[in-house]
């Protein structure tokens, strides 16, 4: 016999979430823990919001670091790694849910990377202010970036050296790779 699984609200997931010493995903009355991530997965998650935190500084558009919910109109609500709204930034729930990102970054690891390339990447596409995906291999040098260019319009962009540079249309800057690899001694990047 199967259990039965119980669904909850979104409010009871917000709820759940004020007094929650981790993250969880929601989708569809479902709550979803999220795992922590290893070394390389935290300096490389630091390095992308602090570059972003230096290049944008006084600008319009802001980065904003993994404690930040996003929704998405398709009803995931999760915590990228990395996010950047700009003009004002569109928020809900107290000020704890933004819904503008143009330009959204996941750090890639080994029991997440086929759903971060995939359902995920499927439910951020349902944001209409997204412009730039960026998803960083936390085990070896590629980036990918994928950029919209039209409403179900996508163009993939692959980077696979450090020296490597991507263009950020969303917010007019251009990033060498080797930033994100900072201080990973097993790549040889420091």
């Amino acid at each position: 016999m199967q259990a039965i699984k119980t669904l909850i609200s979104r409010e009871d997931y917000l709820k759940l979430e004020e007094t929650s010493t981790e993250k969880h995903e929601f989708y569809q009355g479902q709550v979803f823990a999220m795992a922590g991530g290893t070394f390389q997965h935290a300096r490389i998650g630091l390095n992308v919001t602090t570059e972003l935190a230096v290049r944008l500084r006084g600008k319009p558009c802001q980065p904003i670091n993994s404690d930040m919910r996003i929704t998405t109109p398709s009803g995931l609500n999760t915590y990228p790694d990395a996010s950047v709204y700009c003009g004002q930034p569109e928020l809900i729930d107290h000020h704890k849910t933004l819904l503008n990102p143009v330009l959204i970054v996941e750090v890639l690891s080994l029991s997440t990377r086929s759903y971060d390339r995939g359902d995920k990447f499927h439910h951020y596409r349902s944001i209409p202010s997204l412009r730039d995906y960026l998803l960083i291999d936390s085990e070896t040098i590629l980036v990918e970036h994928y950029q919209r260019m039209g409403i179900y319009e996508w163009n993939l962009h692959e980077y696979r050296q450090l020296t490597d540079i991507l263009n950020l249309d969303s917010i007019k800057e251009s990033l060498v790779v080797s930033v994100f690899y900072e201080g990973i001694e097993w790549l040889g990047a420091s």
